[in-house]
Order: C-alpha cells, then structure tokens, then sequence
C-alpha cells in the first residue's frame, strides 16, 4: 500500500475515533436510534447534487444500508447510551478486523500471510493492555451489543467488498437512504414518540454540531475513504488500520473530556502502531504479494 493510502487510512481512523467522543456528546440530546437515523438522513443529502445511476445493483446497497446503517449503529449506539463507556466502544468495536479477516478468508478466500498474522497479534497484545485499564461499564448487555455491532460491521465490510461499486462517494450516500425509516420506525416503537419530540424541539447547537460531524465527517468522507481502499486492496491489509480508532478515541477523550492517559497506556499504543507496522508494510527483501499489490477495480 503506498504512503497516500496509508496516511487516508490513518485520517479515517483518526476521525472515528474522535467520533466516540461526538457521539457520547449528541447522545445527551437524542435517544440513540433517532440520533442514527438524523445521521444517515444528513448522509444522504450528497446524492442531491451526484448525478447518474446508482453505484451498484439495488440489493447489494440495500444488504449494506441494512448491516452498517440500522444494524451495526443501531446497536452501538444503543450500548453506548445503556452504559458502555465510550472509550471502551472504541476497543471493542475493533473487534470486526479480526472478523472480517476471519469472514474475508471464508467467503472471499484471502489468507493473510504470517507476517500479517504475526503483526494483528502485536496489535491485539496493545489492545488488550488498552482494555485491562478501561472500566467494563454496568451492563453486560451493553457489551454484548458493541461485540455485535463490530460483528456486524465485518459482514458490511465483506458486503462492500463485494457490492462491485468504483464511485465510493455514491456507494456510500445510497448507502445512506436505507437506514432512516427503519431507525424511525424503530425508534417510535421503541424510544416513544414523546422522546421523539422532546429531542427535536430541545435541539441545541451542540446536538447539531455532533450530527453534523457524524453525518458528513465520520460517514460521508470516511466510509467513502474506507469502502474504496476495500475495494482496492483485501480486507487483511485494510482493516487493521482500524485498530488505531482506539488510539484517537483515547487521544481525544484525554483532550476534550479530560479523562486521565496514564504512561501505560500510551506504551500499548505504540505497541499497535509497531502491529499495525508490521502488517502493512512490506517486506525489506523480496517481490511483493497479491496480498499487498493494488488490484484493479472492476
């Protein structure tokens, strides 16, 4: 993967993870599915000025709409507003690069190599020192949905993978129509319809600061980033860009929040950086391997 891939790896990951943060705060103001499907409505608004058909045949969209829009944020952001701390959502969610590396091998045939083997296991080993010093939070169940949602998420990166789509952009805000009548529904049936209203005539600035970044930062421009380097690349060298989200999360919530970063802490992330080095970088000696060489897009 060359330098400019790496680093609009990086810059996605640093804005998701910065997104936990912004997503703690606008879950102060709106119950968690009508606070998801104010975000993918916003998201969609782009395909006002794209022009031509849709990105990918109507199907594959609505399989994605439905995993990472009403699925995946649907209980995450449930979780995190039933007691999951914020910092750890960011651990736990990147669970799904082990998952769709797993689910990738299955349905996709990608096998990672030993050195990429070699350096998710430095990474995993930084993450579970990041994890031994986060508080579990109160509800069990909370967890279990942040486990689920990062599930889901690597099915939604196989689904993206294989959706055939080269206009990552348009992909994306298709993507994003599917989402917010189920999540309204959802959300009458289940959040109630004067919660509904209560945060709509409540609505503060800092609510519409924390949608707008949401919506157009951590979707539009991310998820479009994120779906054309799967395109171009297997999942195995993709995905593990996403065990720096934690990394910022932590970073940010230092910064904005004021939560305490210890030094033992910040030795764990270097770890997943040195992991995550190891993974995607390529080899001193040697050809380069399909498994790290741009395929073409088709």
């Amino acid at each position: 993967m060359p330098l400019q891939h790496i680093l609009l790896a990086l810059l996605v990951t640093t804005i998701w993870g910065v997104n936990f943060v912004v997503i703690k705060v606008g879950l102060d103001g709106f119950p968690p599915l009508l606070f998801c499907a104010l975000r993918f409505a916003l998201a969609a608004l782009p395909l006002i000025f794209l022009r031509g058909p849709m990105p990918a045949p109507f199907k594959k969209i609505l399989l994605i709409g439905v995993l990472l829009g009403v699925i995946k944020f649907g209980l995450l952001f449930t979780s995190i507003k039933i007691g999951m701390p914020a910092g750890l959502s960011s651990l736990v969610l990147q669970s799904q690069v082990f998952f769709t590396i797993l689910i990738a091998g299955v349905f996709l045939g990608e096998r990672p190599k030993p050195r990429a083997l070699i350096g998710l296991a430095i990474a995993a080993g930084g993450l579970l020192l990041i994890g031994l010093e986060r508080p579990m939070g109160n509800s069990l169940i909370a967890f279990l949905m942040a486990i689920a949602s990062a599930l889901t998420w690597a099915f939604a990166n196989i689904a993206t993978k294989k959706s055939g789509a080269t206009d990552m952009l348009r992909l994306i805000s298709w993507v994003s129509l599917i989402p917010p009548l189920p999540l309204l529904a959802l959300s009458y049936f289940i959040e109630g319809g004067p919660a509904i209203s209560h945060a709509i005539i409540n609505i503060t600035w800092t609510g519409v600061g924390a949608l707008l970044f949401i919506a157009f930062l951590a979707t539009t421009l991310c998820f479009a980033i994120w779906s054309f380097l799967l395109q171009r690349y297997p999942a195995a060298v993709v995905t593990p860009f996403a065990l720096t989200v934690p990394i910022s999360g932590l970073l940010s919530a230092w910064i904005f929040l004021g939560e305490a970063l210890d030094m033992d802490t910040v030795i764990a992330c270097a770890l997943v950086f040195v992991g995550l080095a190891v993974t995607v970088l390529p080899g001193r000696s040697g050809p380069k391997t399909a498994s790290t060489t741009p395929q073409p897009v088709r």
